[in-house]
């Protein structure tokens, strides 16, 4: 229980990082304590400096413990350090220091062009980590599934990874992430890169009117609105089969048609271009014309009165023509071999008088 002794404890660091290694003494009596590094260099003997490295620090050297500090800790540096006491018997303990490298952020690279309908093939490469780092892809917040390799390079490691899908236009823009981890980072912590898609497409065209009723005298103003990668470089603007009125300006994505006419209708169309396919809209202009709107409409309540008293008229001379016939059809006796031999009928309604024998006269009344 009175042996002196000491013991040490393993240190691990992140390259660039700061580590703490500790000798703890037991029943120490003031022999030699002596600190040397994996190349067997004294540090530090009896709390007094013997290497000529500023990174390493004395921080505390008592009868219970020595402790030094590294600061800027690189992969030279990883091995064991010893923490000898000489007495009687030399006692000694090794303490392990690894050094870490952290990933740095990821370097993304597409391999081709990216085309409306194609696959895009991206990938992902850490040189230099250790652990080797874990590679992962995501899109839209969702995990990609990516091929990984990696290689040996002395006592850091190169990793890569690269991951294929389809892209469409509208994943022009679209981010994609690489995300790398290892040990050596602090827990929830990676180092990430972020890949903005280049997806290229034919154009597409839209005419958009500066206001929906046109009148003469306006100025109207069409803009062509016009997608497209790579954008198109030039718009064109025509009227059907005629040609654009003189007072027309055309610049760019904008036709301009100042004090607007009927004889300025017609359809107009702009047209677009790229090395992937071409696009045109169209636009069908009808000036409105405040004074033919005013006659036509005022000219409805007279056809419709008119129409109204045509009916009325027909359906009273009609009224008239069935009272006329009904007044003038005659009234009084003719012969008939219909009530010849009838028996008495003893209802009014039927308007018969009795008949007899041969022709007799038979009296009709209107009723």
């Amino acid at each position: 229980g009175s042996a002196q002794g000491v013991q040490t404890e393993n240190v691990t660091v992140a390259e660039g990082g700061v580590a703490e290694i500790t000798c703890r003494l037991h029943q120490y009596d003031g022999s030699i304590v002596v600190l040397q590094n994996p190349a067997r260099q004294t540090l530090f003997f009896n709390g007094t400096r013997a290497l000529k490295d500023e990174r390493f620090q004395l921080e505390e050297f008592s009868p219970r413990r020595v402790r030094i500090r590294l600061s800027d800790a690189r992969l030279d540096d990883e091995g064991g350090y010893f923490c000898q006491l000489y007495t009687e018997d030399t006692h000694h303990q090794i303490a392990t220091l690894t050094v870490l490298v952290a990933p740095e952020n990821p370097i993304v690279e597409g391999r081709e062009q990216a085309v409306e309908g194609g696959e895009v093939e991206l990938s992902c490469v850490v040189p230099r980590s250790r652990p080797p780092a874990v590679l992962r892809w995501y899109r839209d917040k969702k995990e990609l599934r990516g091929v990984d390799s990696r290689q040996e390079n002395g006592k850091v490691w190169s990793v890569a990874s690269t991951v294929r899908f389809q892209v469409d236009r509208k994943d022009d823009g679209g981010i994609v992430t690489c995300e790398a981890q290892n040990a050596a980072l602090p827990p929830g912590h990676s180092k990430q890169t972020q890949y903005v898609l280049d997806v290229q497409y034919s154009p597409s065209a839209r005419i958009h009117a500066s206001q929906a009723v046109v009148r003469e005298g306006d100025t109207l103003v069409l803009t062509c609105a016009v997608t497209g990668n790579p954008r198109p470089g030039q718009i064109r603007w025509s009227r059907g089969n005629e040609s654009l009125p003189e007072r027309a300006e055309a610049v760019g994505e904008t036709l301009t048609l100042p004090g607007l006419t009927s004889l300025d209708n017609g359809t107009y169309t702009c047209e677009a271009g790229n090395k992937h396919g071409q696009a045109r809209a169209l636009y069908v202009l009808v000036v409105y014309d405040p004074g033919a709107v005013v006659e036509a409409q005022t000219s409805v309540p007279y056809a419709i009165v008119g129409g109204i008293l045509a009916l009325l008229v027909f359906l009273i001379i009609c009224v008239l023509v069935g009272m006329v016939w009904c007044s003038v059809r005659q009234k009084g006796s003719y012969l008939t071999h219909e009530a010849s031999g009838l028996d008495e009928q003893g209802e009014a309604r039927e308007a018969f008088l009795n008949g007899g024998d041969g022709h007799k006269r038979k009296e009709e009344f209107f009723i």
